[in-house]
């Protein structure tokens, strides 16, 4: 009387689909063709994760995304329209997002304020020691208007130390610092300036083209940047060298660092290369992208982010997020 039971239970365990495992770990795209490129991703944690970019043409404005560790949600900040370049903030709030147009919207408690500025160029790039220490760089253009603000209470005026022939002769690209005495500003032609906490100070980066985005980790800055061929410069002992990759970089223009000598450098045609102690490798990320990776993050886990898209002239669309480490949600969008 048992047969025909065994049999059944046999030929389900054959043919009845199964369940797939969850990939644990390697490269995934969590999301692609999005309404706006995503140029900037940051977040406190594998749980708290902010991605923003282009103008996603709807009337909502700016493409703003958040990541709670289980869905996405598109956020909406009050602009009708308007392109966001970099992200960044702190545990406890606010998170500032800087773009076009001399924008820079502070989000706290819930809630969007866009904040009065003292210029109209772009804001390329936000970074603070602590809330109290924010600074926001940028320029009219990749050739001209290099600026420097610093926040003061609810007040951003520009650093007067930052040299004039810098800030005429292209953008300040993005900026990074270990504490409120110690940042680079790097940019347009080369340029890497520092801050020691008193004054901006012309360093030498070893290089004429432009930096695009700086970052630090257990004392060591990293820079990336080029045009057809990417530069990785780092400095360690009070110098910049650039170093080599392997094989060598199309142009870059993110950069993050991890613990243990790690970090991620990501560019044009989805390139994607990664730091140990024997240096930088390109990494076989198991699937093929046309579009530019924009910037990265590393998160608390050591899992790593990248964002991009159509970044290289107006409108920034086809946006795409891809992610290394377990798999994560791509509800929500």
């Amino acid at each position: 009387m048992q047969r025909p039971f065994v049999l059944i239970l046999a030929s389900c365990l054959v043919a009845c689909p199964t369940e797939p495992e969850p990939k644990q770990d390697g490269w995934e795209l969590v999301h692609r063709d999005l309404p706006g490129a995503l140029l900037s991703v940051w977040g406190t944690s594998s749980t708290d994760v902010w991605a923003v970019g282009g103008d996603s043409l709807d009337g909502l404005g700016p493409t703003i995304l958040h990541f709670d560790g289980e869905a996405w949600t598109r956020m909406e900040s009050g602009l009708s329209q308007g392109n966001l370049w970099w992200v960044f903030g702190f545990e406890d709030g606010p998170v500032f997002m800087g773009g076009e147009g001399g924008v820079i919207l502070r989000y706290e408690g819930g809630e969007f304020t866009s904040m009065t500025t003292p210029g109209t160029g772009t804001v390329f790039g936000i970074w603070g020691a602590s809330p109290d220490e924010v600074w926001a760089v940028g320029g009219t253009s990749a050739a001209a208007g290099g600026f420097a603000w610093r926040l003061s209470g609810d007040t951003w005026t520009p650093e007067p130390s930052l040299p004039a022939d810098v800030s005429s002769n292209g953008a300040i690209w993005k900026l990074f610092g270990t504490s409120k005495d110690d940042a680079w500003l790097v940019g347009s032609n080369g340029v890497a300036l520092h801050w020691d906490g008193a004054a901006l100070e012309l360093g030498e980066s070893g290089v004429g083209s432009s930096l695009f985005t700086v970052h630090a980790s257990e004392g060591r800055y990293v820079a990336v940047g080029g045009a057809a061929t990417g530069i990785i410069s780092e400095y360690e002992d009070g110098q910049w060298t650039v170093v080599p990759a392997d094989p060598p970089a199309p142009g870059l223009s993110g950069v993050a660092l991890g613990e243990d000598d790690f970090g991620v450098a990501v560019g044009s045609f989805g390139a994607v290369y990664t730091r140990s102690s024997t240096g930088w490798t390109q990494e076989d990320l198991g699937f093929n992208l046309a579009m530019t990776l924009h910037a990265a993050w590393i998160d608390d886990q050591g899992c790593v982010w990248a964002v991009g898209g159509q970044v290289y002239s107006p409108p920034f669309d086809d946006g795409l997020l891809i992610h290394r480490g377990p798999s994560i949600s791509s509800d929500g969008l």
